[in-house]
């Protein structure tokens, strides 16, 4: 089994990451680790530097963790590369990250965790950012 995990080096992606690894642990799996973005270049923001996705991935690795990294200049539809990935190869969990949203924010999932969560065949886990109140 193959566990996509959508990473982008903030909170949330470091915590979608620790929760694949703790699913892959779990379920004897691998971890692909796509790091992609709303943006049009490498130089966007979300995505992530070398430096950063080597420490993503000697993170899993530390967890006994075999991991894949692939890293996509997106035409703007993050949810359509991570679809797109997840049908490509056979996974059979993806893991996002979530924001912490203000109570009218919360009446919005974002549209790229929704989209994923409405539109992917294979479940979905989503995970949020522990609050220090946790």
């Amino acid at each position: 089994m193959k566990i996509l995990v959508g990473y982008v080096p903030t909170p949330e992606g470091e915590a979608a990451l620790d929760a694949a690894a703790a699913e892959a642990r779990l379920r004897g799996a691998s971890v692909m680790l796509l790091n992609t973005s709303r943006g049009d270049t490498y130089l966007h923001t979300r995505y992530a530097n070398a430096e950063e996705l080597a420490a993503a991935e000697a993170r899993l690795r530390a967890h006994g963790v075999e991991v894949t990294i692939q890293q996509a200049v997106s035409s703007g539809d993050v949810a359509n590369e991570l679809l797109k990935a997840a049908a490509a190869e056979e996974v059979g969990l993806i893991v996002l990250g979530l924001r912490r949203r203000s109570p009218v924010g919360k009446l919005i999932l974002g549209s790229t965790a929704q989209r994923v969560l409405l539109e992917s065949p294979v479940p979905v886990l989503a995970v949020k950012v522990p609050s220090p109140h946790d």
